[in-house]
Formats: C-alpha cells, structure tokens, sequence
C-alpha cells in the first residue's frame, strides 16, 4: 500500500469570510495565500494550509483553468487544533487575553503535553498544543 506523507490542508466553513480572515490572519498571525469571495487559503508556518471557505458558497462543482473540484460543504462547530512550542504557552496565553478571546479550558496530557482551548467568531473550537499530546507529537 502507499503511504501518506501527511495532511496538508484543513477546511473550515465560516458565515462571514472577511470577519474569519481577520481573525486569523491578525490574531493567530497566518498569512494569506489566496482569497476570493469563496474562500481564502491561509499558510501555516510553511507547512499546513487552513482552507476557510464561506458556508454554501462550494456546494456546486467550482472549474477552474486546471481541473475541477467537487461540491463540499460543512455545518456545525469543528475542531482544528495548532502545534505551539512549549515555550511560548504562556505566551500564547497572554496574547489571546490581550485580545479579549475568552480560553475556555486547559488540559494536561499523560505524555507531558498542553492544550488550551477557545472558539473562533464561528463558533469552531481550536485548540494549542505542545509536544506530548500524542505519541507521534
């Protein structure tokens, strides 16, 4: 069987585009690669790409130059969850208070890990986390 080399792209589906861009675009510090009115595709430290697509807007086959890409669509709060260095939790903590995002639990792993927990203007829960939350991080 062929092997995975990882995942490279996590989608959320937001309500209000340019709101959810600000949010993290400014507040978690992701640059944006692409936007339009559909979407917006956002860098993760150079290696992950946070699709943020504008609910409804993908439920029709989108053609582009290239190809096509199927309908998709999501509803609900979903999760995604953020590798942080341990040594900057305190930091992170710091810095979402500063902005007034409400940190809605902590956690303590068996293998010596952090998360910490809070929503974005969706309602999505998101989570930071250090080396230690699971056996391969």
């Amino acid at each position: 069987m062929p092997t995975l080399a990882g995942v490279k792209e996590t989608a959320l589906y937001v309500d209000d585009l340019p709101r959810a861009v600000r949010f993290y675009r400014d507040l978690l510090g992701l640059p944006v690669l692409v936007e339009d009115l559909r979407f917006c595709a956002l860098d993760v430290n150079g290696q992950h790409i946070l699709l943020l697509f504008l609910r409804g807007a993908s439920t029709e086959t989108t053609t582009l130059p290239g190809g096509s890409i199927p309908a998709h669509d999501g509803s609900g709060p979903l999760h995604a969850g953020f590798a942080i260095e341990p040594s900057q939790f305190a930091e992170w903590e710091r810095h979402l208070t500063a902005n007034s995002v409400e940190i809605l639990s902590y956690m303590n792993w068996p293998l010596g890990g952090k998360s910490l927990y809070f929503r974005d203007p969706d309602g999505h829960l998101l989570e930071l986390l250090t080396p230690g939350v699971w056996r391969t991080y």
